[in-house]
């Protein structure tokens, strides 16, 4: 039996709704992962505010990253549940009024404890925001809607980096109330954005007061459960991927190994984050014609040759040039992650599963940044050789799990939603 037909038929939505949708949800996350990355820019900022240490400051990312599982899990059930719009304005929301606190924390402690709440709302808005964009446009749309979806996260840290060098005067107190206005997106989503049809649809379908699959939650992921087991696998070998390409390579790969100066490890930050974007999108539409698994197997296919570029060039030019085609080439594999993860989720339970699985993978792959140092001790202190075998291997990870497991999991999410036209 084919498994779209058991999908309940779904109200229609115009193009305009469509290109709201896309809109709303890349901003939300864009805004999202821009708060996230002002912590990072101003660790030593903070540290010498609370008259502490470096070190000690980092457990505020590392607290984020840990509470974002259990963001993504409370908040994609209520989404499953009372709906994904409301849910997905609360997520901006809250994570606006904590950014807000923070900037006002007047302990270390407290400060901490807002990071931790922050994980919990950032966890929660990928996979609500990224099940609204699915069910909302039309499927000919996908492709191109995860890659513009995911584009979000590279422009984040672009506007972060930007806000950083730029209003340097701000302080990292204005910066954060700087990133508290993303509330603003709410106002959107509540005047431009409408409900998910499937969403309305499936609650129509099982009159079911207030939304389908509450209860059925914790259920439903067990009976699927080599299908979350290979999800979150997937998931685990992408942010190792990511992580193991980002998270040292400006500041103690470039600045502390190769000795770059700071406005050229800016304009290579830069130039990579918007090959992230173009990569997201390039392969996000590539993936209508070849399929999902084939276009992010493709894509870390194409990332491996890459990788002497990338770490063992001599020069800053050719570091640059491989900077800006292996993030191309990584993120253009992440641009197919919303729409294959949606297509992918059981229906009673598509704002939780990819947002879950996403996290957890996040949560897995969040001691990147302690292998690929622990690998370079033995190493001499040489970095490249850890960067190298850590992308690699995760590069590797993804095109075994995404081939071989190309036809083993059926789509769930209709074919046909809305309808419109791009033009």
């Amino acid at each position: 039996m084919n498994v779209l037909s058991l999908a309940p038929e779904a109200p229609t939505r115009t193009a305009a709704d469509a290109r709201h949708v896309i809109a709303a949800c890349f901003l939300g996350w864009m805004l999202d992962a821009c708060d996230f990355f002002i912590v990072l820019f101003t660790l030593d900022n903070v540290a010498r505010s609370f008259a502490t240490t470096l070190e000690t400051i980092l457990l505020a990312p590392t607290l984020t990253l840990v509470s974002r599982p259990l963001g993504a899990y409370l908040f994609g059930r209520a989404a499953d549940r009372y709906g994904r719009r409301p849910v997905l304005m609360a997520t901006i929301l809250t994570y606006s009024s904590i950014e807000l606190l923070s900037a006002a924390a007047p302990t270390l402690g407290l400060f901490l404890a807002l990071r931790l709440l922050f994980g919990v709302a950032l966890g929660g808005e990928w996979g609500v925001g990224t099940s609204l964009t699915m069910e909302t446009v039309p499927a000919h749309w996908r492709g191109m809607a995860s890659g513009l979806l995911q584009a979000g996260y590279p422009a984040g840290y672009l506007l972060a980096s930007l806000l950083f060098l730029l209003l340097p005067a701000l302080g990292w107190r204005g910066l954060f109330v700087l990133g508290a206005t993303s509330v603003v997106s709410v106002a959107y989503i509540a005047f431009f954005v409408k409900e998910s049809p499937v969403w309305l649809a499936r609650r129509h379908a099982t009159h079911v007061v207030g939304g389908p699959g509450g209860g059925m939650v914790l259920s439903l992921l067990r009976r699927h459960g080599p299908l979350v087991l290979y999800a979150v696998c997937l998931m685990t070998a992408f942010n190792f991927l990511s992580h193991g390409s980002q998270d040292l390579y400006p500041k103690i790969f470039l600045a502390l190994q190769k000795n770059i100066a700071h406005p050229t490890i800016t304009l290579i930050v830069v130039l990579y984050n918007l090959a992230a974007i173009a990569g997201g999108l390039c392969f996000g539409m590539l993936s209508e014609r070849t399929g999902r698994p084939r276009a992010m197997a493709l894509a870390a296919v194409l990332a491996l040759p890459l990788l002497p570029l990338w770490a063992l060039s001599g020069s800053v030019l050719w570091i640059g040039v491989g900077a800006v085609l292996i993030q191309f080439c990584i993120q253009g594999a992440w641009g197919v992650v919303p729409a294959y993860l949606n297509e992918l989720s059981p229906p009673d339970v598509r704002a939780t599963f990819p947002g879950v699985a996403y996290q957890l993978g996040n949560l897995l792959a969040a001691s990147t940044g302690l292998i690929e140092n622990g690998i370079a001790s033995h190493m001499g202190g040489n970095l490249a050789p850890a960067l190298m075998l850590v992308v690699g291997a995760a590069a590797c990870g993804i095109i075994m799990l995404t081939l071989l497991n190309a036809q083993a999991h059926p789509t769930t999410l209709p074919a046909s939603v809305p309808s419109g036209d791009p033009a």
